[in-house]
């Protein structure tokens, strides 16, 4: 029997991992089906598939992605887990990130063949995220001490982000209302003023802000406090509140940015991701009371995809010097081969090796929207009110007919897709549908909300 030679042997390594490599798909790839299957609406098949998917790779993300399966399909306790499970696989970085930013920059100084090899512990953005996701699950349990647990979290992990790249994101909005929610829940509306004033210094949630820091600063006798336009209701402080809490859309998708610039006797490769905005089907979310003809607009908390697209800005130029860093060292290796070897293919498997090797990292969290939006609005307490959901774009759902009780909350968890509208009700009593409406007075009470109407 003929043995090969051993450079021939030696070649044969590096190209069929380059092969291999050349023949990866991108993680965009491998989540595609899961994807369409949350797009359309069946969250079921989504959450197994996220679940069982090996190809997807990463512990953080499989759990993530079937936690907001979980969530939007309604199944909160389900999410809850899922979620926990995500933040198990990133509790050393956040550990880390809390002792200090300075703590994360070994991450951004590591090196691999490329991105994708590194384990998957999320941005700095989607760490956030899952904490108030976290959050919107305990809201839905009813259990707002849990609430103000995760809100903390969220704003030490972005107070970590922004002290890392020295930057003030416009994040956190999200967060800061499910606090303020939950301290209103256990009676504590001075903690619940400090939040809403943290997102008016943020320039989010619009009118639904201005207008809880109207109806909490006179209660507290705290307008002085604010520079405030005069407007908004006066609310009853016994009058119950729907808050609608709703996702637009799918959030942002990494995109690669790569250039391959053929040198003297090989060839040098860079990549780096790059995010697209996502895509929503409407621009905004209406809370509809077609009985008292009311329809009111809920105001952006959250724009998930801006917050990304910077949190990735601040983060590219360790990406580029990383990726530069591995193109010359494989520059280096193909032209050492070419100088120890007489063989010319084995060079060349190199720089094969060199070009598919280098791969953008294009994992993130796909089920996130695009923006997160907020109202609320007060009703009249015992009086029953009918409502719906709308988008800007006629995409419709009607949730039925509800009674609530003096300082009684009801929550309204909401995602628009291009399937429609998937809406949850937590709290209230729902009334049957063959209950005629109830008879109303030649003057009833108008609700009030803290969201403004959208206009004609």
């Amino acid at each position: 029997m003929i043995s090969r030679p051993r450079s021939d042997r030696q070649a044969a390594a590096p190209l069929v991992l380059a092969l291999s490599l050349s023949a990866c798909a991108t993680y965009n790839d491998r989540v595609e089906a899961p994807v369409r299957a949350f797009e359309a609406g069946d969250f079921i098949a989504a959450e197994a598939m996220f679940v069982e998917g090996e190809a997807i790779g990463s512990p953080f993300l499989s759990a993530a992605e079937a936690g907001t399966s979980a969530f939007v399909g309604g199944d909160f306790e389900g999410a809850l887990d899922y979620l926990h499970g995500a933040e198990d696989a990133v509790r050393e970085v956040e550990e880390r990130a809390v002792l200090g930013g300075e703590a994360l920059t070994e991450d951004l100084l590591s090196l691999v063949i490329n991105e994708g090899q590194k384990a998957y512990v999320g941005e700095g953005y989607e760490r956030v995220m899952l904490h108030s996701m976290l959050g919107m699950c305990y809201l839905a349990r009813g259990a707002p001490d849990d609430v103000l647990v995760e809100a903390r979290r969220v704003d030490q992990l972005l107070t970590a982000e922004q002290q890392l790249y020295d930057t003030d994101y416009r994040a956190g909005g999200l967060g800061h209302l499910l606090s303020a929610i939950a301290y209103e829940l256990v009676g504590k509306p001075g903690e619940a003023f400090i939040d809403y004033k943290r997102m008016l210094e943020k320039d989010v949630g619009g009118e639904l802000t201005t207008s809880a820091l109207r109806r909490l600063g006179g209660r507290l006798g705290r307008l002085d406090e604010l520079d405030l336009p005069e407007g908004g209701d006066v609310v009853p402080r016994d009058w119950p509140s729907v808050v609608l809490v709703g996702g637009l859309g799918m959030g942002p998708v990494k995109r690669e940015i790569r250039i391959d610039v053929p040198i003297d006797g090989g060839v040098f490769a860079w990549a780096v991701p790059d995010f697209d905005e996502g895509t929503s089907p409407a621009s905004a979310l209406d809370v509809v009371l077609p009985g008292r003809s009311m329809r009111v607009r809920a105001s952006e908390v959250e724009d998930v995809a801006a917050v990304a697209e910077q949190n990735l800005k601040d983060r590219i130029a360790w990406l580029a010097v990383r990726s530069a860093v591995r193109g010359l060292l494989k520059r280096q290796a193909a032209e050492q081969l070419r100088k120890n070897s007489d063989t010319e293919w084995l060079a060349l498997a190199m720089d094969v090796f060199t070009i598919a090797s280098e791969r953008a990292d294009l994992r993130t969290w796909r089920t996130l929207p695009q923006r997160w939006v907020a109202a609320r609005i007060f009703l009249p307490p015992g009086e029953e009110v009918a409502l719906e959901l709308a988008t800007d774009t006629g995409a419709s759902v009607e949730l039925g007919s509800f009674r609530l009780q003096r300082e009684e909350t009801m929550f309204i968890l909401a995602r628009a897709l291009q399937s429609g509208i998937t809406a949850h009700v937590i709290g209230g009593e729902k009334l049957p549908a063959s209950l005629p409406e109830t008879p109303q007075a030649s003057n009833p009470s108008q609700p009030a909300s803290d969201a403004p109407a959208p206009k004609p």
